[in-house]
């Protein structure tokens, strides 16, 4: 299984990651909607992402542990060794667990998301990168932040039941 628990770090990184997009979108992109549109999709994709990592084995769950080890690492040294604070544990104790056809979901989610870093120009990969990453971070979280995968692991859920009774 690969390693799926967010330490406090991790979950200030994706914070402070959102943070710094909300800011560069008021100040930079002159708050017009559609600039956060890319961002939005890429975190809940990210959220996404970390739900698969429980289940399985596989290729995005691989680079998922490795975005839930780089933030946690990165966030302890920024609370403990940069501001002095502690970073304990905080992964959610109950993950929802997504259905076959809720990977599905992450399934067509992930080759929409390489689509549009391989061919959206007019998107910035920087943000969709960090979009993805902020979600990954907090989609473990037993926060306010970690509640809200559950509703969308559901809808991943309940659009992959969709499609398999469609297509299965």
């Amino acid at each position: 299984m690969p390693y799926t628990v967010i330490n406090l770090g991790g979950v200030a990184l994706g914070v402070g990651i959102i943070l710094m997009y909300l800011i560069r979108w008021w100040f930079q992109e002159k708050r017009r909607w559609t600039a956060l549109v890319p961002f939005v999709f890429a975190h809940l994709y990210g959220l996404l992402a970390a739900l698969a990592t429980f289940t399985a084995w596989s290729l995005l769950g691989i680079v998922t542990w490795a975005a839930i080890w780089a933030a946690n690492v990165a966030g302890y040294a920024g609370l403990v060794w940069g501001v002095g604070g502690n970073a304990p544990n905080v992964t959610r104790g109950n993950p929802i667990v997504l259905t076959d056809g809720g990977f599905v979901v992450v399934f067509l989610f992930t080759l929409a998301f390489i689509a549009l870093v391989k061919w959206a120009p007019k998107v910035p990969n920087g943000k969709l990168g960090a979009g993805a990453f902020s979600g990954v971070c907090l989609a473990l979280s037993g926060s306010v932040a970690g509640v809200a995968a559950v509703p969308l692991g559901s809808a991943a859920n309940m659009l992959g039941a969709g499609f398999t009774g469609t297509f299965g």
